[in-house]
C-alpha cells in the first residue's frame, strides 16, 4: 500500500508539472500569436466575350434555353477535334499586356483529367505548364465604406494567365428532385488569373476585383456580369504565424464583389477562432453561403487530387505570331488608374471621390458628359448630384444607374439650376424624382409646373425675416443674450413657413443683421 501510495504521490506531481508546463507552453503561444496574418490569394476566371466559343463553333449567348448552344465538340463526340478561336486568343492577350505580364511568344495546352456530369470529355483543355502569360501586376486602391479609415495603394502580382475552357452547368430541379445537365456553357472561352497569396483581407480582395472589373469594362474583353457568372472567384485563405505558412482552405465561386468580401473575412475569422481553440484547420475546399452569411464544407483536399496532366494532342503550340501583339498594345485605352488620375488633377477630387465615382462607370460616364458639355460648370455640384441625390432617388426605386434613362443635358441642367439659385437641393432631389418618371421633360418645366423654384428675392426673404421675428420673441431675446444658436429656431420656422423654397443662406444673414441692429 506504501509502494502504491507513493506511486500515486508521484504520478500527481508530474501530472500538476505537466498541466503548469502546457499552461506555461499555451501562455507563450497566445503572446507570440500576435505575428499571426492573414493570407489570401485569389484566381478568378473572366469569360472572354466572343460570338462563338474557344474551340468551336457554337454560338455565345447567355439567355438562350439549355442545350441549344452546344457543337459536337463541346458534347464530346468521338472524332471531333478543337480548332482555336483566334479572337479569343487576341482577348487573354490584351488581357495579359494591360496587367503588365510577359507574353510568353509560345504556350502549350494540356488535359486537365477529373469528371463531373457537365464535363463530358472527363478533362479540361488548360494551360497548366506553360501558360500563355507570367509575372503581371494590378495596382488598385483599398477604399472602405468607413470614410475616417485611411485609403491606401495595393499592388497584387499575377503569377500567370492561361486560356482554358470552361465546363458546363448543372441544374438542379427540387421538384423532380434531378439534377439536369446544362451544356450551353461547355467550351465558352475562360481567361484565369493566378495571383500570388499577397493579399491580407477581405476589403483588400474585393478592391482588387473591383480594379479589374473595371479593367475589364475599359477594354471590352469580358462583359463583367458576375451575376451571369461572366467572372468568378476563387479565394484561398490561410493564416501565416511568422515565416511559417498555415493550412489554406479555397472558397470557391463567389459571384458578386460583396461576396468575395464577406466570404474572406468570415473565413479568416473562422480560422483564427480555431486557432485560438487549440483545433486544426483542414486543408478544404469551402462554399459561401450567402444566406447564413457563412462559409460552408464541400470536400476535404487532404489528398492531393491527380489531374494526370498531359499534353493536349489535338492543339498545336500556341504561336503569339498568329496575332498583332504591336496593334493591341497600341488600342489599349485609358485604363482606370489614369483615368482616376485625371478625375483628381482637373476636377480637384480627393481620391475617395475620385473611386466612389470610378466604382459606377455609368455614373463615370454621366459626369464627364455633363462636364464636357459646359466646362464651367463646378464639379463638386456636378458630382453630389450623380453620386449622392441621384443614387438616393433611383434607389428608392429600386433602380440601378445603368437602368436610368435621364440623359446628360438634362442632369446638367439641374446642376446649373442649382447653381444660379433657381433651385435648391431639397427641390433637386424632387426633381430628379420627377424626372426618373417621365424622362422626356426638361428640369425647367417641373420647376415651373410645380412652383419649385426657390425664393431668393431680397423684400420677400426682409418680409419673412420679419414675420418669424415677431412670432418668435423668446428666440429673438435669447439671441441677444448671447445665445447665438437660438436663430436656427427662426430659420427653421421661415423653411417651414416657404416649404423649404427659401434660399436660407440669404435667410440667415439677413436674420443676423435685423437682430444686431435691434440690439
Amino acid at each position: 500500500m506504501y509502494i502504491n501510495n507513493l506511486f500515486r504521490r508521484r504520478a500527481l506531481k508530474l501530472t500538476t508539472y505537466a498541466s503548469k508546463y502546457i499552461r506555461k507552453k499555451n501562455s507563450k503561444t497566445d503572446a507570440d500569436r500576435k505575428d499571426l496574418k492573414s493570407v489570401v490569394g485569389l484566381e478568378i476566371h473572366a469569360q472572354l466575350q466572343s460570338k462563338s466559343k474557344l474551340f468551336s463553333a457554337a454560338a455565345n449567348c447567355f439567355e438562350s434555353a439549355a442545350n441549344t448552344q452546344v457543337a459536337l465538340f463541346d458534347a464530346a463526340i468521338p472524332g471531333t477535334l478543337p480548332i482555336i478561336n483566334k479572337k479569343c486568343v487576341e482577348a487573354a492577350t490584351l488581357t495579359a499586356l494591360v496587367l503588365n505580364c510577359k507574353l510568353n511568344t509560345i504556350s502549350l495546352f494540356d488535359r486537365k483529367h477529373y469528371y463531373y456530369a457537365d464535363m463530358p470529355a472527363g478533362y479540361q483543355i488548360t494551360q497548366q505548364n506553360l501558360p500563355l502569360a507570367t509575372n503581371g501586376q494590378l495596382s488598385f486602391y483599398v477604399v472602405g465604406e468607413n470614410i475616417n479609415k485611411e485609403i491606401y495603394s495595393k499592388t497584387s502580382f499575377i503569377k500567370q494567365i492561361q486560356l482554358e475552357q470552361d465546363s458546363g452547368r448543372l441544374i438542379h430541379d427540387d421538384s423532380s428532385q434531378t439534377v439536369l445537365v446544362d451544356l450551353n456553357r461547355a467550351g465558352l472561352a475562360l481567361v484565369e488569373l493566378v495571383f500570388e497569396p499577397d493579399l491580407s483581407d477581405g476589403l483588400e480582395a474585393s478592391s482588387l476585383v473591383k480594379e479589374l472589373l473595371l479593367t475589364f469594362e475599359c477594354i471590352k474583353t469580358c462583359s463583367c456580369k458576375m451575376e451571369e457568372g461572366a467572372l468568378r472567384v476563387d479565394a484561398n485563405v490561410s493564416i501565416s504565424e511568422g515565416e511559417q505558412m498555415g493550412t489554406r482552405t479555397e472558397i470557391k465561386n463567389l459571384g458578386s464583389v460583396r461576396a468575395v468580401q464577406s466570404a474572406v473575412d468570415y473565413e479568416i475569422r473562422r480560422q483564427l477562432n480555431l486557432i485560438k481553440a487549440g483545433k486544426e484547420i483542414i486543408n478544404e475546399t469551402r462554399g459561401w453561403d450567402s444566406v447564413l452569411n457563412k462559409t460552408i464544407s464541400m470536400r476535404d483536399k487532404e489528398v492531393l487530387q491527380d489531374y494526370r496532366f498531359m499534353p493536349e494532342p489535338n492543339l498545336l503550340p500556341l504561336n503569339l505570331n498568329m496575332i498583332d501583339v504591336d496593334k493591341l498594345q497600341l488600342s489599349i485605352p485609358e485604363l482606370p488608374n489614369a483615368t482616376r488620375k485625371r478625375l483628381m488633377q482637373t476636377y480637384g477630387f480627393n481620391i475617395r471621390k475620385a473611386s466612389i465615382l470610378m466604382n459606377e462607370p455609368v455614373l463615370l460616364k454621366l459626369f464627364f458628359q455633363i462636364m464636357n458639355e459646359d466646362s464651367s460648370r463646378n464639379p463638386s455640384r456636378a458630382w453630389n448630384i450623380i453620386t449622392i441625390e441621384l443614387v438616393a432617388e433611383l434607389n428608392k426605386i429600386n433602380m440601378k444607374p445603368v437602368q436610368c434613362g435621364i440623359s446628360s443635358n438634362v442632369i446638367g441642367e439641374i446642376v446649373d439650376l442649382l447653381d444660379n439659385g433657381t433651385l435648391n437641393l431639397a427641390y433637386a432631389r424632387k426633381v430628379i424624382g420627377e424626372l426618373l418618371q417621365s424622362v422626356n421633360k426638361s428640369a425647367t418645366e417641373i420647376v415651373i409646373k410645380n412652383n419649385w423654384k426657390q425664393i431668393t428675392n431680397d423684400s420677400e426673404i426682409l418680409k419673412f425675416c420679419e414675420e418669424a421675428m415677431v412670432e418668435y420673441p423668446k428666440a429673438v431675446k435669447d439671441y441677444k443674450k448671447g445665445k447665438v444658436k437660438a436663430i436656427k429656431a427662426l430659420i427653421g420656422s421661415i423653411a417651414k413657413k416657404t416649404n423649404n423654397r427659401a434660399d436660407l443662406a440669404s435667410v440667415s444673414k439677413k436674420l443676423e443683421e435685423l437682430l444686431k441692429s435691434n440690439n
